[in-house]
């Protein structure tokens, strides 16, 4: 019972890193709940485990799984999404300067602007759907791109194959958060990124139950850096979360095509209604990069963004009718989900930040889960009204 990458994208969900238990054949790997390992003599140790920070065998198996679905070489995890996109940023150094592409989830603009600006790393936000526009934010000291595609709350999609080509011509690491996609949907190592983030406390776990993040690379220093950082700093995630997260990442795919199906028909059923001013969805041929979209994923999502016909009175009034949707942050998860980034998820970016965006009082983003399509419709029917 074992995967190679030649295999199909389910069969490496179900048993990339997870052979069976050698000493009681488990077919689910073990629960190590353990924070240190017995050594036979001082620094010997069984494999590289000798203290549960540095590895554990539960969480090594969860890292390994991802590494295989995003078609990456390693696979390092972390308690958080944010975690994982710190140790990424601790890659530079004071005097850096970062490509940030100008619609991201505001936990990753806040932890941008205002935890490591204030250590000394430059940034430049820049609209990355316009190509020239990111060609002239490089500078000579520019070492980090980082992308988000579809951006967060606005989806954007980003030619990751042209940044990933920028990046590189400038000597600078391209790093792309694919978290809105997971690994079944889009493969950016393959288009040209040097490292995937996710928040796997998205799709990847896919039950709204953990918490955590993850980075795969098939760059061998860069992952003896970034390891060492994840050694040094501790952010790593409980066992019991990468056990659900091994859980999670077995039935991905099939989630996945629910997912995608469902939002596709919340789309463009919502295009239609009377009360909706405009829809934003990778599927639909309205969206201006529905061409790369259909270039680089394999499926569009279940990721819709609205915009109401009025403003703030209308949005909460809706926001406040749902009987499916729940009213909540975060994405990802079977059950469907609705929020207000404006005051939500994208409440830490400026104003003016917002307004430039298009995060307006009337924008409405949905996680279109994968309950019975007929009930989702209904339920945003009568909400709307």
């Amino acid at each position: 019972m074992s995967s190679n990458p030649s295999q199909g994208f389910g069969t490496r969900a179900i048993h990339a890193g997870q052979a069976p238990d050698p000493s009681t054949g488990a077919i689910c790997v073990p629960i190590y709940q353990t924070s240190t390992f017995v050594q036979k003599s001082p620094g010997v140790v069984v494999e590289e485990y000798d203290y549960s920070r540095a590895a554990n065998p539960t969480r090594k198996a969860f890292e390994d799984n991802i590494a295989s679905l995003e078609q990456g070489k390693h696979g390092l995890a972390f308690s958080s999404g944010v975690a994982a996109t710190g140790v990424v940023l601790h890659l530079l150094s004071a005097g850096d300067h970062v490509v940030l592409c100008d619609d991201v989830y505001g936990g990753t603009n806040r932890l941008f602007h205002h935890v490591f600006a204030q250590l000394g790393i430059e940034i430049t936000l820049v609209d990355m759907t316009d190509l020239e526009a990111t060609k002239g934010a490089f500078k000579p000291n520019t070492k980090l791109v980082w992308a988000e595609t579809p951006t967060n709350p606005t989806l954007k999609i980003i030619d990751i194959e042209a940044v990933s080509a920028l990046a590189k011509s400038h000597g600078a690491i391209m790093a792309v958060d694919n978290t809105f996609c997971s690994p079944y949907l889009q493969n950016p190592l393959t288009l040209g990124a040097d490292i995937v983030c996710h928040s796997t406390t998205k799709y990847i776990g896919g039950h709204s139950d953990a918490i955590g993040g993850v980075l795969i690379t098939s760059d061998d220093e860069l992952y003896k850096r970034m390891k060492f950082i994840q050694l040094s700093e501790g952010a790593v995630p409980g066992i019991q979360e990468c056990f659900l997260f091994l859980r999670s990442t077995k039935t991905l795919h099939i989630r996945m095509e629910r997912h995608c199906e469902n939002a596709m028909k919340v789309a463009r059923h919502l295009e239609a209604h009377p009360k909706v001013d405009r829809v934003v969805y990778p599927g639909l041929e309205s969206h201006p990069q529905h061409d790369i979209a259909k270039k680089q994923m394999h499926g569009f999502g279940g990721m819709v963004t609205i915009y109401l016909k009025g403003g703030l009175d209308e949005s909460r009034a809706m926001l406040e009718k749902v009987r499916i949707f729940a009213l909540a942050e975060s994405l990802g998860g079977v059950e469907s989900l609705i929020e207000h980034p404006a005051i939500m998820t994208h409440a830490s970016v400026p104003a003016d930040q917002r307004a430039k965006l298009g995060i307006t009082d009337n924008l409405i983003r949905l996680s279109v889960g994968i309950e019975d399509i007929d009930d989702i419709i209904a339920d945003l029917d009568q909400a709307i009204g």
